[in-house]
């Protein structure tokens, strides 16, 4: 059993409300808020032990200090979600109820946690502290006994994407350290993704969602003893040559996402051999630069989501003979012919004839998810990347050692996740390492362990220099 010294202890709890007094205003979500709501959504960023800059005390002064002016920045975070009583559909009340900070401490050293599957560690010990559904922000400082701390960042889906989860914390960063935010202020207007007055979609976006109900998905057991976590780091180098391999000779070279990507089915295919005929890979993908009949200011900073799944299934024996640069075509073939405009406005008119079913006489609406993470056909694995937004996590006390968002507790689903991290103070455009977190099946895990080449190394303290902190 594990002694109160291993689970983080609440020191306070408090509420910070922005300096800025803003008439009540009321936030709508969009349709493609609805298709992630309620699922809460956090980023934790674990940092060293300060060489210089003051401790603990100080990071919670800082906080104490600014956050209330993050929220002059982002206003709807300091207020409340609650469900509008006509439509039961949910909506932020801008009341500058205020965010809420949390300050705790662990009796463990960073550096004694097992960052070989990082997510189940950090749950361990309790991290992220659990907040009520209706806070639309929730900040917590965790303290180690080595000096070292986390920040996380905890929110709701249904009003931000990881890409505004980014946003959020590099704000942060930039306001701590120089006392102002330059970049725009963020874009909360829904409007830009409204339904047609006769919403239209083809049987393609009814196929990619199904009702998140009991009978429609395995059962805990199966889900639960399917899968094993690892978090893995990839090392420039081994970036640069997977890049190398899955571009060929062809005029445009493959990204690192699509070279990954292609690496990842093969060895994926490989793994599922001849106890299926096919595979699926699946990746959510950012939309705002995809976008082009929106304007590009109005989704450089928007704070929402803007986020589809697309996927792809191929058979076993196609993935495995083809080269990777073939591999890595279908990849961006499938990322490209989702991902367009006609696609989000068919998205956003599939929601608008769904988000009421199940919603009259005091019943929850039905909840969806992406039917490819279910569990059932043929073995998916879907990929999400927050590699691309290079997030600044110094606020004034250095880079975050690792930052990563958390799992989402996905209950009954049964389908495999990766999800992608720039290692911090790397250049997530172009150069740096990745840090990798994954639930995959043991069979998998294995295969990635065991590879000659080493390109998924098991992520560890000493990787991170934090093992001069555990000792």
């Amino acid at each position: 059993m594990a002694n109160d010294s291993s689970r983080v202890r609440v020191v306070r709890r408090s509420t910070v409300k922005a300096s800025v007094t803003r008439p009540d205003a009321v936030l709508p979500v969009s349709n493609l808020d609805l298709l992630y709501y309620p699922m809460p959504l956090s980023m934790v960023c674990a940092y060293r032990r300060p060489s210089s800059g003051g401790g603990f005390v100080d990071v919670v002064a800082a906080f104490e200090a600014k956050l209330s002016s993050l929220l002059d920045h982002f206003f709807p975070l300091a207020g409340r979600i609650v469900a509008n009583p006509r439509s039961g559909l949910p909506e932020v009340h801008c009341d500058n109820q205020g965010a809420e900070l949390v300050v705790g401490e662990v009796g463990l050293a960073l550096g004694s946690l097992d960052f070989g599957d990082l997510d189940a560690s950090l749950a361990r010990v309790g991290v992220p502290v659990q907040y009520d559904a209706d806070i639309a922000l929730s900040v917590q400082l965790v303290s180690f006994s080595c000096g070292g701390f986390v920040v996380v960042w905890g929110t709701n889906h249904g009003l931000a994407d990881g890409c505004a989860l980014c946003m959020i914390v590099d704000a942060w960063s930039e306001l701590a350290r120089s006392g102002t935010v330059v970049a725009a202020a963020p874009n909360y207007d829904r409007s830009v993704f409204r339904p047609r007055a006769a919403p239209s979609y083809g049987p393609s976006v009814g196929e990619l969602f199904m009702p998140l109900v009991s009978e429609r998905l395995v059962n805990a057991l199966t889900a639960g003893g399917s899968l094993v976590g690892r978090t893995y780091y990839v090392e420039e180098r081994d970036l640069a040559m997977l890049r190398a391999q899955a571009s060929g000779d062809g005029e445009r070279g493959a990204s690192r996402v699509e070279a990954v990507s292609a690496y990842l089915w093969k060895v994926f295919a490989t793994t599922v051999g001849s106890s299926d005929e096919s595979c699926r890979m699946g990746w959510w993908v950012n939309g705002r630069r995809r976008l082009t009949t929106t304007p590009e200011e109005a989704m450089r900073n928007y704070v929402g989501n803007v986020t589809t799944f697309a996927v792809a299934e191929a058979t076993v024996e196609v993935i495995q003979r083809r080269p990777l640069p073939e591999i890595a075509s279908m990849v961006r073939g499938s990322i490209r012919s989702t991902a367009t405009d006609e696609h989000f406005q068919e998205l956003v008119d599939w929601v608008e004839e769904h988000k009421r079913k199940g919603n009259g006489n005091g019943k929850a609406a039905v909840k969806f998810v992406e039917t490819a993470t279910a569990g059932l056909g043929s073995p998916a694995m879907g990929v999400t990347s927050f590699a691309s937004f290079s997030v600044d996590t110094d606020f004034g006390f250095g880079h975050a050692a690792v930052a990563m968002p958390t799992w989402v507790d996905c209950g009954r689903l049964c389908s495999g996740f990766v999800k992608i991290m720039a290692r911090p103070g790397s250049d997530g455009g172009g150069g740096g390492s990745w840090i990798l977190g994954m639930s995959v099946w043991p069979k998998l895990a294995a295969a990635l362990d065991s590879d000659e080449q080493r390109i998924f190394k098991p992520l560890t303290a000493e990787y991170l220099g934090l093992m001069a902190a555990a000792n």
